[in-house]
């Protein structure tokens, strides 16, 4: 009579090579999380920035309350990755004044803080800061 199964040997050779493909796939899929949360974030800041644009043709001065664009201050992304606010823009270490430039500052919650913050502004800027590194998006 012959025997069949597994030996305890082959069985262990199995778990170690799904331990070691998961500790592979693992932080990948994270990643790609954080990257599909990051499209929630860049389209709330859209949605927000158009805000603006619609509060700035009816006061020729933009606004860091976004309460007065009929949005709570600060505004948390739909996923609830990201905190939004508004703040005025600086360049070359000056505050330009509201009626040339507001900047939204997206700050990621929880896993999502890993990422970085999305800042974009009227005047062009759109970027991914993450500690010392900034990326555009």
């Amino acid at each position: 009579m012959k025997n069949t199964g597994f030996t305890l040997v082959e069985l262990m050779v199995v778990v170690a090579i799904i331990a070691i493909l998961s500790s592979v796939a693992i932080p990948w899929y994270g990643q790609y999380v954080q990257r599909g949360n990051r499209g929630d974030g860049i389209s709330s800041l859209q949605a927000i920035m158009d805000a603006q644009e619609r509060f700035y043709s009816d006061n020729v001065s933009y606004t860091t309350d976004l309460t007065r664009l009929g949005i709570n201050d600060p505004f948390i992304t739909p996923k609830g990755v990201y905190s939004i606010a508004a703040r005025q823009c600086t360049q070359a270490g000056v505050q330009l004044p509201l009626s040339q430039c507001v900047e939204l500052v997206a700050t990621g919650l929880n896993a999502q803080a890993q990422d970085g913050d999305l800042i974009t502004n009227t005047i062009g800027r759109q970027q991914r800061v993450l500690g010392a590194d900034t990326f555009t998006w």
